[in-house]
């Protein structure tokens, strides 16, 4: 073999040993791009969880707000005349006042009558808003539902009773608007 001959063979294996030195730099390059990708991919796909996580809260508060909100508005909706009642419930006293009295003239037996037909008019237009009275009267002492401010002892009946209403309470559906003042049997 000449120098020649020698020069070009080392040529070649110099310009194989390169081409194999590119494609294992080509793979190892490949490689590295793969490992890039796929750390890539787990970095978004920790993203989307994060993402569906905070979207998921995000969700279930509004929806505890939205509840919440929705039983704030039944709720004042349901008591929202318990003001008003409280208001109106002198003038019903008043009225009652007005009917427990008593005269023998014309005149005033008209009054009383147009009196009587407010009163009755008043009672069921609240009735049909909630508001109705506590029947306590001769029933058994509720500390619930009445106020006891006097007890007397009477004959016939058993202790804890109800034997007098000395102003009547009221309730607003289920919720008391102001409880009755009785007197209770000892």
């Amino acid at each position: 073999m000449t120098n020649s001959e020698k020069e070009i063979k080392e040529e070649i294996e110099e310009i194989e040993a390169e081409a194999v030195s590119e494609e294992s730099k080509e793979e190892v390059k490949e490689v590295s791009e793969t490992d890039q990708l796929k750390e890539e991919i787990e970095k978004l796909k920790a993203e989307l969880e994060e993402s569906k996580n905070a979207y998921f809260k995000a969700y279930a508060d509004t929806e505890n707000t939205r509840r919440r909100l929705q039983n704030e508005f039944e709720k004042n909706n349901k008591y929202k005349l318990s003001d008003f009642g409280k208001e109106i419930l002198p003038v019903i006293d008043n009225l009652e006042r007005a009917l427990l009295a008593k005269g023998d003239s014309e005149e005033l037996k008209n009054y009383a009558k147009g009196f009587e037909m407010i009163y009755v008019q008043l009672l069921d237009v609240l009735k049909k808003e909630g508001i109705e009275e506590i029947d306590c009267l001769n029933k058994d002492f509720d500390a619930n539902f009445q106020h006891a401010i006097m007890q007397e002892k009477r004959e016939g009946i058993e202790s804890g009773i109800v034997i007098e209403v000395l102003q009547k309470g009221y309730m607003v559906k289920d919720r008391i608007l102001r409880p009755a003042l009785v007197k209770v049997s000892e």
